[in-house]
């Protein structure tokens, strides 16, 4: 039997494409774009000149610290002989009016910032007026203390865990002259930011106190002579009615989803409620603070 005659053997040629006729070279390929340049499919490629800036790289601040801002917390922050300040940065309008606001001479040398500088190291969405400050958080003020300075109302706060709520709870406590805020040293927020915007100064100036077990706070307190009411929507007494005129009161508020948990129900003098109607199920806890508040200031 023959065998097929075996192909000649040698390098291998690339093929020609469709477009390329016998006599082209291979691979050859038409210029592309005037003068011979190949373009992108994309389209042109952009000048290096014209991109966009890239952000600047964020700031972190030191361990154990963080930035208040805004004029008016930066002020009352710099008049709180209890902060530990560590820098102070202002816009040269912000600078002008903090000093209209608090004369110097400040607790810390202020730093000349432009206002792009503090997008790298606050939140976007920060209004910080050109003024931000870091510091260290305050320390807890002890519960004895605190009933030792003032016989005012005393709010605690039943795992109420938006910093901003809190905020808002102290600047309406320092407006209607509470003794003390306490809450619990889990589940309740840390000293922020947000907080400190919120609360307006009052962080500074109202004594916040951190307790492991909010009831054995509740029974310390009735110790001291405080009736001790707790806020509930389904309470049958309206606080007005309910509360005392011999002795200094002490006000429970639970979180707004879950309201009071059962311990400090149970421990609590009395459940109170405020007059709403039922067009609305619940107020907003540092609403519902507000008002609890001022009815238990007002004179009757």
């Amino acid at each position: 039997m023959s065998r097929p005659p075996r192909r000649p053997t040698g390098p291998r040629l690339p093929s020609r494409s469709r477009d390329e006729g016998p006599g082209a070279t291979p691979h050859a390929r038409p210029p592309h774009g005037a003068g011979g340049e190949r373009s992108s499919p994309r389209g042109p490629r952009p000048d290096p000149a014209a991109a966009p800036e890239r952000p600047a790289p964020r700031e972190r601040g030191e361990p154990g610290t963080h930035w208040l801002y805004g004029l008016h917390a930066v002020a009352a922050a710099l008049g709180n002989p209890r902060r530990r300040l560590r820098r102070l940065l202002l816009t040269a309008e912000a600078e002008q009016a903090l000093l209209a606001e608090r004369p110097k001479p400040w607790p810390v040398q202020a730093e000349r910032a432009e206002r792009g500088r503090f997008q790298t190291f606050l939140p976007e969405d920060a209004v910080h007026q050109g003024a931000a400050l870091l510091c260290e958080p305050l320390p807890p003020t002890p519960l004895e203390e605190a009933l030792a300075r003032s016989r005012g109302p005393v709010l605690l706060l039943d795992q109420v865990t938006d910093p901003r709520n809190v905020g808002a709870i102290l600047r309406s406590a320092a407006a209607f002259g509470a003794a003390a805020v306490v809450m619990q040293d889990r589940n309740a927020p840390p000293e922020t930011a947000a907080m400190a915007r919120a609360a307006a100064g009052a962080l500074e100036v109202l004594p916040v106190v951190r307790e492991v077990n909010l009831a054995r706070a509740i029974q310390m307190l009735q110790r001291a002579g405080y009736w001790v009411m707790g806020l509930a929507g389904e309470a049958t007494t309206e606080l007005a009615r309910a509360k005392p005129k011999d002795r200094p009161v002490a006000l429970v508020l639970g979180a707004e989803d879950t309201g009071l948990r059962r311990l400090q129900r149970e421990t609590c003098d009395e459940l109170v409620r405020l007059p709403i109607t039922g067009a609305v199920e619940s107020l907003n806890v540092s609403v519902a603070a507000a008002v609890a508040l001022y009815e238990l200031v007002r004179e009757t």
